[in-house]
C-alpha cells in the first residue's frame, strides 16, 4: 500500500466516524446536546487561552486553533470535501501538507467521538443541576482518558508542523500558486485552513513557548478533571467560564 493510499485511507476512515456520529446524533435527538457540550468547551477554551486572543503575536494562531480543532461549528461541508478528495491531497500537496489533513481528520474524530459520548450523558442529567456540575459529571462518566491525552498530542503535531513547514519560503510561495488548481480540484476547503494556518503561525513566529502553554494548561486541565474532587472541578469550571 503507498504512503498516498494510507494517508487517503485514515482520511476517509475518520470521517466516515464523524459522519457516522452526526447521523446517530441526529436520529437520536441528541444533535442539540452536541452543540451544547461543544458550546461551552469552546466558552472555556476562549476563558483559558483570553490572554492569547488579545496578544497581538499570538492571537491569530489562538483563533485558529479554537475555530478549526475546538469550534462550535458545523463543518459538514468541509468534512464532505475532504472525504471526496482525500485520494488527492497528497497528489496536489507536499506529503508533510498531506499529513496535516490527517491530523486534522483524526483530531475531529477524536473530537466528536468524545462530545458525542458527553453529549448522552448530558441528556441523560438533565438540566436538574447547574451546568458546571453537569459537565463535569459527564466528563468523568465518559472517561477515556488515553483519548483525551491523544487528541492533545495530535494538536500538538500538527502545531509542530505548521511551525516548521512556515519556515519553508517555497513551500509558502507553492501554496499560494495552488489557490487556483484547489479550487477547480474541490479543495478549496483545505487550501483555505492551510492558508489560515500557516498565515497564523508565520506571524507567531518561535511557536514553542504558545505550544508549551497549550501542552501545560491543557495537561493540568485533564489531570484535575480525572483526579481532583468534582467540587474542585465544578467551582473551577465556573470560575473560568465567568471570564470568558
Amino acid at each position: 500500500m503507498t504512503t498516498e493510499s494510507r494517508a487517503a485511507d485514515q482520511i476517509r476512515l475518520q470521517l466516515q466516524r464523524v459522519s457516522h456520529l452526526r447521523d446517530q446524533a441526529q436520529s437520536a435527538g441528541m444533535a442539540s446536546a452536541v452543540h451544547e457540550v461543544k458550546q461551552l468547551q469552546a466558552r472555556r477554551f476562549r476563558a483559558t487561552y483570553s490572554d492569547f486572543l488579545q496578544s497581538p503575536r499570538h492571537a491569530a494562531a489562538t483563533r485558529f486553533f479554537l475555530e478549526e480543532l475546538y469550534g462550535e461549528h458545523n463543518f459538514t461541508e468541509r468534512d464532505a470535501q475532504f472525504g471526496r478528495i482525500a485520494g488527492a491531497i497528497e497528489r496536489l500537496f507536499p506529503e508533510a501538507v498531506g499529513q496535516l489533513a490527517v491530523d486534522l481528520a483524526e483530531t475531529h474524530a477524536l473530537t466528536e467521538t468524545l462530545d458525542h459520548e458527553m453529549a448522552g450523558h448530558w441528556m441523560d442529567l438533565g438540566s436538574d443541576c447547574g451546568y458546571a456540575e453537569r459537565y463535569v459529571r459527564c466528563w468523568r462518566l465518559t472517561g477515556q482518558p488515553e483519548q483525551r491525552l491523544r487528541q492533545l498530542a495530535v494538536v500538538q503535531h500538527m502545531g509542530r508542523e505548521l511551525q516548521r513547514l512556515t519556515r519553508s519560503r517555497s513551500l509558502l510561495l507553492a501554496l499560494k500558486m495552488m489557490r487556483q488548481p484547489a479550487q477547480v480540484a474541490g479543495l478549496s476547503s483545505l487550501q483555505q485552513f492551510l492558508e489560515r494556518g500557516f498565515s497564523a503561525f508565520a506571524g507567531l513566529g518561535d511557536a514553542s513557548d504558545f505550544l508549551a502553554a497549550i501542552q501545560g494548561r491543557e495537561s493540568r486541565w485533564l489531570a484535575s478533571m480525572f483526579d481532583d474532587e468534582p467540587a474542585h472541578c465544578e467551582a473551577a469550571l465556573t470560575q473560568e467560564l465567568s471570564k470568558a
